[in-house]
């Protein structure tokens, strides 16, 4: 153990402790940038500058260890006049049309600016002028606000294995762009938003589909549905000021109804009918030797990945489309039938934790009968600002119900927000398929939790299945190293490009770097999702009413040839930009 001041506050920590982690413990705050706990801990951006009694200069908070008897102060005018020097830099060289801007009111640098009371800039000198990239149908690059940071490089490099971004050129000319600088739709971009995760300015975001959602609801002529994935109702009330991890899911569907949409549904139904499909296809597979491992196919960055980096296993996919894609082809066909709407009228909309979900929208195979299953992809962000344009009071809202026959849902597609839930909803209708019994274990702990990789042991009807779920596309190389190598002997794979799945996607509420350092956002968020499946009446996707009933009336059974058509799909190589 070390002992040190901090402040004239004696703390004592482990031997190997940073500057900044020892004030935290006796809640000092030391501000940060560059910033980003067991992700970018690089000290680039100097704003977590302190002085050290006897030693000349200032110390770097975030990655100087503290030494026995060391005296340290985190706020005197000296080094609260440093760290404005170091904003105002910043500041000369960025594009400050904050009113403009998607992050005003949650940007770490504006946040700075206002707490130290920056009211001019007094290094005006040159600045660079960046094109736009927006060329992709997820994000959207503007390197006129980036502060080199560095946090998005680190995230893509260390945290996903993609290296889709890097630092170019030296000095003033520094820039963070891309191999050759061409646009993120043109490299080995997975889109799956991490990086706007970690950015702390409006460098990052994703592509707006707001505004033809608007329009859609404005036109007469068009049907609008709109549909919500699980993990949205888990994280949509933080923009509002909630706490994170509360349960939204009534004033969410209120708020929907409000702005105008015809029908509001369940992406959770949709995740009811994938896990009939999926357990059916696992269970073909076992029974005729299919190709194994099997691997869920719900996650459209985690699909993109595999097919630009692992072609040749693309046999190992499941055939299933993912819910929402799923959702909306039953909608233009079964739904549209039986309400006798012209499916050309419809429009869908999906409210996604993921924008790795625009991509996959408007991908070829993603439409039957010459339609597109969905036809625009918004984040939970997105949903958010939407919300606020209509000037509703979302905190104020009553609860009301997802519309009747599509929004009846099951637990078991609850969790398909977290990391393992796909899985754990799969096994437990396997279970059953297997064993022709209803059987009273339906939770599978082994499957739960924030590690990257979980494995697992399951029997099932005698037989013992081995499984694997793993979210991180860091954590996804390594078990298709395992695959490709013919080490691994599982049988059933889960993939989610987020770490720790959907709850923590790329279009779900940014967190600051400070509440990621001191808060379990993902677990919070999941808890929410596991606390909707506890509490439901039906908890097996075999047994939601609604789901029965459309197999009866119009997909006869799982695995069907009307079920392939529209709810299966097929996966293509994909160039591999770079290594």
């Amino acid at each position: 153990m070390v002992r040190l001041t901090i402040n004239n506050q004696e703390v004592e920590v482990e031997e190997g402790t940073t500057i900044l982690q020892a004030a935290k413990k006796i809640n000092i705050d030391i501000p940060t940038l560059c910033f980003l706990k067991d992700i970018n801990e690089v000290g680039d951006c100097r704003m977590c500058v302190v002085e050290v009694e006897g030693k000349r200069g200032f110390a770097t908070a975030c990655i100087q260890k503290v030494e026995e008897g060391m005296v340290i102060k985190t706020n005197t005018p000296a080094v609260i006049e440093a760290r404005k020097v170091v904003l105002d830099l910043i500041l000369s060289n960025h594009d400050r049309e904050c009113l403009t801007c998607t992050r005003n009111g949650t940007c770490e640098l504006q946040k700075l600016a206002q707490e130290f009371y920056v009211d001019e800039i007094k290094y005006q000198g040159d600045r660079h002028k960046h094109e736009l990239d927006d060329m992709s149908p997820s994000i959207v690059r503007d390197f006129n606000k980036c502060i080199l940071c560095r946090r998005c490089v680190a995230t893509c490099k260390n945290v996903q294995h993609i290296g889709a971004i890097d630092c170019t050129e030296r000095g003033f000319s520094s820039t963070v762009s891309t191999y050759g600088d061409k646009s993120l739709n043109d490299v080995n971009c997975t889109f799956c938003g991490q990086c706007i995760q970690s950015c702390p300015t409006g460098a990052l975001k994703e592509k707006d589909g707001t505004a033809a959602v608007w329009k859609a609801l404005r036109d007469e002529e068009k049907y609008v549905i709109v549909q919500t994935a699980p993990a949205v109702r888990a994280a949509l009330g933080e923009e509002f000021g909630m706490p994170i991890g509360t349960n939204v899911t009534g004033k969410m569907v209120t708020a929907l109804k409000t702005m105008g949409f015809d029908k509001v549904f369940d992406t959770n139904t949709g995740a009811d009918f994938t896990i009939m499909e999926e357990a059916n296809e696992l269970i073909e597979r076992m029974n005729n030797n299919g190709t194994f491992p099997m691997i869920t196919s719900c996650s459209p960055g985690w699909v993109r990945y595999m097919e630009m980096n692992y072609p040749e296993l693309i046999p190992h996919l499941s055939t299933c489309k993912s819910p929402h894609e799923m959702f909306g082809a039953l909608l233009k066909s079964y739904y549209a039938e039986k309400e006798g709407i012209d499916p050309k009228k419809m429009y869908v909309v999906s409210v996604m934790p993921c924008i790795a979900k625009k991509f996959e929208s408007q991908r070829e195979e993603m439409e039957n009968s010459e339609m597109r299953n969905v036809d625009s992809v918004i984040t939970t962000r997105e949903l958010s600002r939407m919300i606020k344009q209509a000037h509703i009071e979302f905190t104020n809202l009553q609860d009301t119900n997802f519309d009747s026959p599509m929004g009846e849902a099951t637990g078991a597609a609850a969790i398909f927000g977290t990391t393992g839930g796909v899985m754990e909803a799969a096994l437990r209708t396997a279970q059953d398929t297997l064993t022709g019994q209803d059987l009273d274990k339906i939770d599978f702990e082994a499957v739960r939790g924030g590690e990257g990789i979980k494995k697992a042991t399951v029997n099932i009807a005698g037989k013992e299945i081995k499984v694997v779920a793993a979210s991180g596309l860091a954590n996804a190389q390594k078990i298709m190293e395992e695959i490709k190598s013919g080490k691994a002997d599982y049988q059933f794979v889960e993939i989610m490009a987020c770490p720790g799945g959907c709850v923590m996607g790329g279009g779900q509420p940014i967190r600051t770097s400070k509440e990621r350092s001191s808060i379990d956002i993902r677990k919070l968020r999941a808890d929410c999702l596991y606390s909707i499946d506890e509490k439901s009446t039906v908890r097996k996707s075999h047994e939601n009413p609604v789901v029965k009933k459309i197999y009866k009336d119009y997909l006869e059974k799982p695995g069907s040839h009307k079920a392939h058509e529209l709810l299966h799909t097929e996966y293509q190589a994909r160039e591999k930009y770079r290594d």
